[in-house]
């Protein structure tokens, strides 16, 4: 005899569906983000600061800018896929910023934008524009998201801030062709390296288990 069921069909899903959406649902992305953007961060500061030669062969700090981009992409799309759009977006354009970067390093290394190889002058002159436009957009957009972003923990926005002083004194010292604002580019970006190793620190600890390191209240609540 078949009998009949005449409660409603089941709609939980299966305890391994269950288990597989919490997995989804947790975990930290700075944890892929923040070691990667440490890499690139920490090879410009010594290039920034004479510690590094300044005819590299081709590609070698581009290589490093290249890996520290596709780490933080990861992390952007980890953030993504557990919902968190504002860190996503974040991590997505620093993750851009360290590709274009790559680009562009590589490129002017290899002589592949087009830039004079007969005229010393007119190659310099070029490669400073190129430079210049490139530090000037980022830093319009890096500014605009510093302001954007005051609500995260102080730590977040001490961050961004050394890394907008970052750039200008870059883009200063390129405009003006000082090695000295360089080198004091170079000091801003271990500055920001020291907190970045901060967050990094605290992020790895709390999820190992142990107390989240105090990051600060946001300026803007």
């Amino acid at each position: 005899m078949v009998v009949e069921n005449s409660e409603a069909p089941e709609t939980t899903p299966p305890a391994s569906d269950s288990t597989a959406a919490q997995v989804l649902a947790v975990g930290n992305p700075m944890l892929v983000a923040l070691p990667t953007f440490l890499v690139g961060s920490i090879t410009l500061g010594l290039w920034l600061v004479d510690y590094l030669p300044v005819a590299l062969p081709g590609g070698l700090v581009a290589s490093v800018f290249f890996a520290s981009g596709v780490g933080v992409i990861l992390g952007a799309v980890w953030a993504a896929r557990l919902g968190q759009s504002a860190v996503a977006g974040v991590l997505a354009t620093f993750g851009t910023f360290w590709l274009s970067f790559g680009v562009l390093v590589f490129g002017l290394v290899n002589g592949l934008f087009g830039v004079s190889t007969t005229d010393a002058a007119a190659a310099g002159s070029q490669v400073q524009s190129v430079q210049a436009t490139f530090l000037l957009s980022w830093l319009i957009v890096l500014v605009v998201m510093t302001l954007a972003t005051t609500r995260l923990p102080l730590a977040y926005t001490v961050l961004f801030v050394l890394v907008d002083i970052a750039l200008a004194l870059v883009l200063a010292g390129v405009l003006a062709a000082s090695s000295a604002l360089l080198v004091w580019g170079g000091i801003a970006v271990f500055g920001f390296c020291l907190v970045g190793a901060y967050l990094f620190y605290g992020a790895m600890a709390e999820e190992l288990g142990g107390s989240s390191a105090p990051l600060g209240a946001p300026l803007t609540k």
